[in-house]
């Protein structure tokens, strides 16, 4: 059960790691252009330098809700993990992590709809560039979303022991 404990806590501490690096790094979508590789994230534009990205109004909207629920999901899987810490220790044997758990399934709730929002509305939108893909933060986001369902079950059924 102890071991147990412990791997959940390690892939906790690694989706709270992946959700950070996904959301600050600039590189959800790659692609080439004539001035070399440019990549793509929630904040910037990257070339050899680094701009703000240019987005229309209707897709301003869009971006300023991916980028509210990637926040929000880090929050709620800190938020989470300092949970399970604190009902580590409180909490009377036998009882399960059920508050530690329904936080952790926001968090997924809340990355799921920042990727959906992102693969709907992004995805695809680079004309003139060419051979555009996903880049490493978009392929972690959806790690995260995995690992962060898995999470949120065990610690559901995950009783103290």
């Amino acid at each position: 059960m102890l071991v147990l404990l412990a791997g959940i806590f390690v892939v906790h501490i690694a989706t709270v790691i992946m959700l950070f690096v996904s959301t600050i790094s600039n590189v959800w979508m790659v692609a080439s252009s004539s001035y070399g590789p440019v990549s793509l994230g929630l904040w910037f534009l990257c070339n050899q330098t680094c701009q703000p990205l240019p987005v229309s109004g209707a897709e301003e909207a869009s971006l300023k809700a991916v980028q509210a629920f990637m926040i929000l999901s880090i929050i709620f899987s800190v938020i989470a993990l300092v949970m399970f810490i604190v009902q580590l220790f409180t909490l009377e044997k036998g009882n399960r992590f059920y508050i530690t758990g329904a936080i952790m399934l926001v968090c997924w709730l809340c990355i799921l709809v920042a990727v959906s929002i992102y693969t709907a509305r992004f995805t695809g939108q680079l004309p003139t560039f060419t051979r555009p893909h996903h880049g490493y933060c978009f392929i972690l986001a959806w790690i995260c979303f995995c690992f962060s369902f898995i999470i949120g079950i065990l610690y559901l059924v995950l009783r103290k022991k």
